[in-house]
């Protein structure tokens, strides 16, 4: 499956379960995750790759920004790691249930 496919995918997801998505097409810089999204004022970043892609050096730089002010950051190949990921995080939250669309 290309990238694209996934990252539809991954966005009509996350659409459905709140908060805010949005595909990140152009970007004042390179290296910008594909996928940015903000759920209960935490701030969630995806990077999305096909099963034999690698992420790039600048890629890994926009990562260690990222977490270092608190967000979130993810190397994804596939809708099943979001899902996973969300669903741990309604865990710790003790509050969501996301939704197995």
């Amino acid at each position: 499956m290309r990238e694209s496919d996934i990252q539809r995918k991954i966005l009509k997801y996350l659409e459905s379960q709140g908060g805010y998505a949005v595909k990140v097409v152009v970007a004042n810089r390179s290296g910008v995750p594909d996928i940015l999204y903000c759920l209960d004022g935490e701030f969630w970043a995806f990077e999305v790759k096909s099963p034999k892609g690698k992420q790039s050096p600048l890629q890994s730089w926009n990562q260690t920004q990222i977490e270092k002010a608190g967000g979130k950051y993810f190397v994804i190949c596939s809708i099943e790691e979001v899902k996973q990921i969300l669903g741990e995080y309604a865990k710790r939250k003790g509050n969501l249930q996301p939704t197995p669309n």
